[in-house]
């Protein structure tokens, strides 16, 4: 079983001390997002975990517990974001250095293979026009040369709280601005000669758009492919993540996380409907619970 710790919010940086305590325990629960009262019980134990995927786009506050997690047999690499966008987008993003610093070293300390850089999603605004994403890409690709062997982008999907969030920004600099077709595709051919000159394979991530004629490939975040380079011997399921999105070629998984309650703030972000709703969920938070959100027993039918 492949644990995704998660799609759904930013557990190393807000919930890494609950993180390690569910390992220690060998399980935690996971209520249904779409009804709370559902709740299964998900197995933790070395034996049972394949590989733990971490999104995150603050690793620092679960480094104190890899060396715990290598001792225990876990096996994880991690899905790094950093954009770089102006505050107006992402108010409670790591400081850049900060980012590079830390993607840097535990790039040094799991090897390029296990951290992957996310530039993604690309928002098109009055502050961050097709120009602005040029330049920007290419400072990060740079910095992060050599310790990452793979970047993933994805162009923002507008879901309802996506959309409704950005409009709250028109009339400002960082208003949505739509971007012309001959710029995209010029952008696009643009990141994937960045990416390679950096020494990096360029994927998209659940893309609606065809993006492999300029050069970048469909990927997948949850990628067997990944997982069997950066852990020889490791067979895992190969099958596509039926409960994900069409174009989305993540293989099967389970997913630990809970919508509303990650603290970034960022403006495009699809996981958290209201921000004030985030930071009451995490002011609940119990750093024992079985549950990242309430205090779920475990259930009598386990889940996997």
């Amino acid at each position: 079983m492949i644990i995704s710790a998660s799609r759904r919010t930013d557990i190393p940086a807000f919930y890494a001390e609950w993180m390690i305590h569910r390992l220690r325990e060998g399980y935690c629960t996971v209520a249904n997002p779409c009804n709370r009262n559902q709740v299964s019980s998900v197995s933790l134990r070395p034996e049972d975990v394949d590989v733990i995927v971490f999104w995150t786009r603050n690793p620092r506050p679960l480094l104190p517990y890899l060396e715990e997690l290598d001792s225990r047999g876990y096996r994880y690499y991690f899905q790094y974001t950093i954009l770089a966008y102006p505050r107006e987008l992402e108010r409670h993003a790591p400081p850049l250095a900060t980012a590079i610093e830390t993607f840097r070293g535990l790039s040094e300390r799991l090897g390029s293979r296990r951290v992957i850089w996310r530039y993604d999603p690309i928002v098109f605004t009055g502050l961050t026009p097709p120009a602005f994403h040029r330049e920007n890409f290419q400072r990060l690709a740079e910095s992060l040369r050599g310790c990452a062997r793979r970047s993933v982008v994805s162009i923002v999907d507008m879901y309802r709280k996506t959309e409704s969030r950005l409009n709250e920004l028109e009339g400002t600099t960082a208003a949505i601005r739509p971007c012309e077709a001959a710029d995209f595709e010029k952008l696009m051919r643009d990141l994937a000669e960045l990416a390679r000159a950096n020494g990096m394979d360029i994927v998209s991530c659940a893309e609606e758009i065809d993006l492999r004629p300029f050069g970048i490939r469909p990927g997948k975040c949850i990628d067997d492919e990944v997982i069997t380079e950066a852990f020889p011997g490791v067979d895992v399921p190969r099958k596509k993540d039926p409960v994900q999105r069409t174009a989305c070629g993540c293989v099967v998984s389970r997913d630990i996380g809970m919508y509303d309650t990650c603290l970034h703030g960022c403006q495009y972000c699809y996981a958290t409907k209201s921000f004030a709703q985030a930071r009451v969920n995490f002011s609940a938070h119990d750093a024992n619970s079985p549950s990242l959100l309430g205090w779920h027993e475990r259930p009598t039918s386990v889940g996997s």
